[in-house]
């Protein structure tokens, strides 16, 4: 999942302003998740604001447990064909919906079509794509009925793959494939858009939401694994500085925070930052359609002049890896060799290439001048930092003026995915745990394409990793296909994510995902 997927210091942080009293006996959690969700609806969410809060409100046939492994869900079990190519799930008995309804084979039916209708347009629906008949739907090629997902009973769901695939049910516990109680989407289609009106299947219901200012989650009685649950509540701030918010939980109005840069160093000393892995890229998106960077020069002189381990090291202050790929570390290959250390840094800072490639590139285009550039961010103060970093970078060692511009999150992932900027910072979080989901993001139309990049060949590298079966084979594609994406050079990786917080020692059992999303089923707060 892209998100663009999207902003970081809302990973871990996620925070809330409402102080019940201790004499309430409440156990209560604060956090921040630093910015309106652009939708609760699974179909269309895809960013880390949606995603971390809609994973604890909603349940999907899986869910990752305590070790990141996929474990029996809204699924009770589940039987796969000899081919591997058939599951067929056996939904809970006492699996129900906040309503009352029950959670039956034909809500997952209804979700699944809806996240790949066309008409939704949804970002995530290449997640789909593994089922039969899913992509030709979704392309409008194909009927609805011949999405391979069917309800054989009330409590039975028959899925068809295309190829089998190990990373199926860890694949599926992705909120885009969550289900919806299709009784009330049927009657309401914004049943998502606020407290009174949602519905959800997970841990916790949705109690109050405030727009651009809080929200409020309560214990989900009907869930039915609720003895799980320990917390009453959880208060949600939208709070997107990083100094305000790590005041906020100095005063205790928070339970957890990000690690501002210009206190790292004294934290990150005092022993108090918690460093938990994340499996994502932030990156700069360089459209091809845009002047100049239709010339692979001009790219790449971009990307060569950019020294990431500045970034990292004096900006960023996280303990953040610099990238020089795609693909972020933790994920092994067939013959157990992780994917980022077999295929290596792809290309790496030298300013002095950088220069020669931009010389290059401007006499095969034809200019004597660049045209005016602009790097456009989604308001951050991390985000404007490194922008200001790069923007100083490229005027040191190519002698370019940059500008900068930035806007509200949503209205800039609106813009992005719709093509309109010339040079933008970029974020990738994964979606399942699998270098394809990194690399399915650049085929040619993909909506997380903000580069408007098109490649046959990786098309071709990447549709075939995505339904082969023999897994040194396919590993083979995804390194090829990682290595023409770069060579190429529509986008330059600056580091990978990690999740650096603090917590408040009251705090415990919150399991931060490396690939997936936060998740508070276990948490527990001490009064």
């Amino acid at each position: 999942m892209f998100v663009s997927l999207s902003l970081l210091l809302v990973f871990a942080f996620s925070g809330c302003t409402a102080r019940p009293s201790a004499s309430s006996g409440k156990s209560v959690l604060k956090l921040n998740n630093g910015s309106e969700p652009t939708t609760f609806n699974p179909a269309v969410a895809f960013d880390s604001y949606s995603l971390n809060p809609l994973n604890n409100l909603l349940e999907g046939l899986t869910r990752l447990d305590k070790t990141n492994n996929p474990k029996p869900a809204m699924a009770q079990s589940w039987t796969v064909s000899k081919d591997q190519k058939t599951y067929t799930f056996h939904i809970r008995q006492d699996a129900k919906w906040t309503n009352g309804d029950p959670v039956t084979a034909k809500d997952f039916v209804y979700a699944w079509r809806q996240l790949l209708n066309p008409k939704t347009a949804s970002p995530a629906a290449f997640l789909g794509y593994i089922v039969q008949g899913a992509e030709a739907y979704n392309a409008g090629k194909g009927p609805a009925s011949g999405v391979m997902v069917t309800a054989t009973g009330s409590k039975t769901l028959v899925v068809k793959l295309r190829a089998a695939q190990s990373y199926f049910t860890n694949l599926i516990s992705n909120p885009a494939f969550f289900p919806v109680d299709a009784k009330v989407a049927q009657k309401n289609p914004n049943w998502f858009a606020n407290a009174k009106t949602f519905v959800g299947n997970g841990p916790f219901k949705l109690t109050s939401w405030k727009h651009n200012a809080s929200m409020v989650f309560t214990k989900n009685n009907t869930y039915w694994d609720s003895k799980s649950v320990k917390l009453d509540q959880i208060d949600w701030a939208m709070v997107n500085n990083p100094d305000t918010e790590y005041q906020m939980y100095k005063t205790g109005q928070l339970d957890s925070s990000g690690v501002p840069a210009d206190l790292s160093t004294k934290l990150f000393q005092s022993g108090k930052v918690k460093v938990a892995p994340q499996g994502g890229t932030f990156f700069i998106s360089m459209n091809v359609k845009q002047a100049p960077f239709q010339n692979i020069n001009i790219r790449k002189a971009f990307a060569y002049a950019v020294d990431n381990k500045q970034i990292t090291d004096y900006v960023l202050k996280q303990k953040n890896v610099p990238a020089y790929g795609f693909v972020s570390p933790g994920f092994k290959d067939p013959s157990s060799q992780d994917f980022r250390a077999h295929n290596g840094d792809l290309y790496k800072y030298d300013p002095t290439q950088a220069k020669s490639l931009l010389k290059k590139g401007m006499q095969e285009a034809g200019y004597k001048t660049l045209p005016k550039i602009t790097l456009t961010y989604s308001t951050d103060p991390q985000n404007q930092a490194i922008c200001e970093a790069i923007q100083a970078m490229l005027k040191k060692n190519l002698g370019v003026s940059v500008g900068l511009a930035n806007m509200e999150w949503n209205v800039y992932q609106s813009q992005q995915k719709a093509g309109k900027f010339q040079l933008s910072k970029g974020s990738f979080l994964a979606d399942f745990a699998d270098p394809i989901d990194y690399l399915l993001n650049f085929q040619t139309g993909n909506q997380m394409n903000s580069m408007q990049w098109s490649n046959k060949q990786y098309d071709q590298l990447t549709t075939e990793a995505s339904m082969e079966a023999n897994n040194t084979k396919r590993y083979n594609e995804m390194y090829q296909a990682e290595k023409l994406l770069i060579n190429q050079m529509p986008l330059f990786p600056v580091y990978f994510y990690n999740q650096a917080y603090l917590l408040n020692p009251k705090v415990s059992g919150i399991v931060y995902h490396p690939v997936g999303y936060m998740e508070l089923k276990w948490a527990t707060k001490v009064n």
